[in-house]
């Protein structure tokens, strides 16, 4: 991370006023697999607190937590734990996916970022914002920056006045090839200015 810090702060002049004033992030890591793909269908578009709580609920029910599993649980039961039915369709497709050997979540750990977003981006449900956050929490890419996140877009607004998202995506090119350590260093201005605790 060093070296990555180093880089960010030769090519960035915010990046010093957020460690100046809020000193290094924490670099968040989550096991890679089902159960993490299915915690970041159930954080989209909610805090990740009620997203975790509901994602404890359905471990609850389903102590096994597999794909198969997933798949056989009905959709009334997803609904009483408090799982929308589009986030319960998603977690079905999903399960789906893996079950018919669509997808092999093991070997993503030997494959390039491109080729991982290739894969998951065909199943139903699961967009790039999605896929960026496997790709830095539990793959550790390198070089992800995800535009789609509320966090980081409004935190660029802020602090580089870049409001149009394709003159934010040719600004930060320049971040590259540390792209996830520049978005770590935004979420963390944006949550500690905001008094808000960094729960991954």
């Amino acid at each position: 991370m060093e070296n990555a810090i180093q880089y960010l702060l030769e090519k960035e002049a915010i990046f010093k006023i957020i460690i100046e004033k809020y000193g290094l992030p924490t670099i968040p890591k989550r096991p890679q697999g089902f159960e993490t793909l299915v915690l970041l269908i159930l954080e989209q578009q909610v805090s990740i607190d009620s997203a975790k709580a509901t994602f404890l609920k359905l471990k609850a029910e389903q102590p096994n937590f597999n794909p198969e599993s997933l798949f056989s649980f009905s959709d009334e039961a997803f609904r009483n734990i408090g799982v929308s039915r589009q986030k319960t369709s998603y977690i079905k497709a999903l399960s789906h996916s893996i079950i018919n050997n669509y997808i092999d979540l093991e070997s993503f750990a030997t494959k390039s970022s491109e080729q991982v977003r290739e894969e998951l981006i065909k199943i139903k449900g699961i967009g790039h914002w999605t896929i960026d956050i496997y790709l830095m929490f539990s793959l550790q890419a390198p070089d992800i920056i995800p535009l789609g996140d509320i966090a980081v877009v409004n935190t660029i607004k802020e602090l580089l006045d870049i409001h149009d998202k394709k003159e934010m995506e040719v600004y930060v090119a320049k971040w590259s090839p540390y792209q996830s350590i520049a978005t770590f260093l935004l979420w963390h201005y944006y949550l500690n200015k905001r008094n808000r605790k960094l729960l991954y």
